[in-house]
């Protein structure tokens, strides 16, 4: 007997919520089920667009446990390159359409100084302040799947071992037949280091290309290990490229001439220059925060800072490892100006003539300060002409008004380099990196990664 028979059955005519009742199934439950099916479907199709962050915290943990997790991400054991002929998501160059270009930035309105004062206020100087604007931060860097995988990677020493607690990992790898370095945030990175890893891979596309500045290459965010992909510059850190200068017969060949100190010291200036003229203070200039090419160009890196404080607000951090590198009213707790920055400079330069000594190692860094208020100088290098000395004395004067501005530092550096010596410089012995530490002043918590 049809359904429609026991209807007529058990109910009488025009009684509806009998035949309700006898229609529950199909005039409710189906009706209901479907609704809420499709309304899942809904929220997650919309979580998907909108918060794929949230996609990846609901999906049932059994998806995540394929190889990759499996071998704790990137941190694989040595020999297991987990990245491998894999296709990943990454950004092409000068395609950061997320962005406001950067011949077109807001109007200026966010003020930031870069060291808060801790003492009394300080005598009349140039104070300096950030007027960057920053962008708000994305939920994601846009990405375009590149045709090619990364091959051939393998881990990328430091140039010395110290403790860290760094959240990143180096690796080498190549890309689209050229050398790449993949900076990878650990599995054990929290939100916080996670937002700081990409928000610092999003400033540097907001600060836009120089060619003194390393290339970034692609960012792969949406799933883990997160990776900034960043051009490899083969000649690693100015500081160990100027101790392999010690070195006889090293390969690949190592030689620095006085010219060769003009020329990338030039090149700094202008990724410097281009700093402050978007109102940023660099606050670490030393040969450790300079990369060199294998063709021997000098990029300035070091931009961890620059970005903390813009996009934080923080001040600079008290790191005795910076001290020696640092201007006299940064060491009075003063506020920094784009003349710390030219102080800095001349130290590098004395590191570039020294093939890389630590600056004052006779002084301790409590005695710094003090040093440089009875007018005590650097040394002049046995082996730099009185032009390179000449420029690091007038960078490195007490008064931030003495000191020369960029622009004229520029032009020194270019008429010192058409006059410059091409006799390649000579120091003797190997440095020993204990005792070099000791002289420049680090702590036994500070990590010499550069990236």
């Amino acid at each position: 007997m049809s359904s429609v028979s026991d209807a007529d059955l058990r109910c009488k005519h025009g009684d509806t919520i009998c035949e309700i009742r006898v229609y529950e199934q199909e005039v409710i439950i189906v009706p209901i089920l479907l609704l809420s099916g499709f309304l899942v479907t809904l929220v997650f199709i919309l979580l998907l667009r909108f918060c794929p962050e949230r996609v990846d915290r609901i999906r049932p943990q059994a998806s995540k446990q394929g190889t990759r997790r499996v071998l704790h991400g990137i941190d694989a054991p040595p020999g297991i390159n987990v990245l491998e002929h894999e296709s990943i998501a990454l950004d092409i160059p000068s395609s950061y359409s997320t962005f406001t270009p950067p011949d077109s930035y807001p109007t200026k309105t966010l003020s930031m100084p870069v060291v808060a004062p801790a003492l009394p206020p300080s005598p009349p100087q140039q104070n300096y302040q950030h007027t960057f604007t920053p962008v708000p931060q994305p939920r994601e860097l846009p990405r375009q799947r590149l045709p090619e995988s990364f091959n051939l990677v393998t881990p990328l020493p430091a140039a010395f071992s110290l403790r860290s607690d760094s959240s990143v990992s180096l690796y080498r790898a190549r890309m689209e037949n050229r050398n790449v370095v993949l900076r990878v945030l650990n599995d054990s990175a929290d939100a916080t280091e996670r937002h700081n890893f990409l928000g610092f891979a999003s400033f540097l596309a907001q600060l836009g290309p120089h060619p003194f500045l390393p290339e970034l290459l692609g960012v792969v965010s949406l799933r883990a290990p997160l990776v900034t992909v960043v051009e490899e510059l083969e000649n690693r850190d100015l500081l160990s490229y100027l101790w392999r200068c010690r070195q006889e017969n090293v390969n690949p060949p190592c030689e620095m001439t006085e010219r060769r100190i003009f020329t990338m010291a030039k090149q700094v200036a202008s990724a410097l220059e281009f700093l402050h003229s978007k109102d940023l203070l660099h606050g670490n200039i030393r040969a450790r925060s300079v990369l060199v090419t294998k063709e021997h160009t000098a990029k300035l890196w070091g931009l961890h800072g620059v970005y903390t404080r813009k996009s934080q607000g923080a001040t600079q951090k008290e790191d005795p490892s910076m001290k020696k590198w640092q201007a006299p009213e940064l060491l009075a707790r003063r506020a920094a100006g784009q003349s710390s920055d030219i102080w800095s400079f001349g130290i590098l330069l004395y590191e570039m003539a020294t093939l890389g000594e630590a600056p004052f190692a006779e002084i301790s860094v409590n005695e710094l300060l003090q040093f440089h208020q009875r007018g005590k100088s650097l040394k002049k290098p046995s082996n730099c002409s009185n032009t390179l000395h000449s420029m690091i004395k007038s960078c490195c004067q007490w008064k931030d008004v003495d000191r020369p501005s960029l622009a004229e530092v520029s032009r020194k550096l270019v008429s010192g380099e058409k006059s410059a010596s091409d006799k390649v410089l000579k120091a003797s012995g190997v440095v020993n990196i204990e005792q070099y530490l000791q002289e420049a002043g680090y702590g036994e918590t500070n990590s010499y990664t550069v990236f």
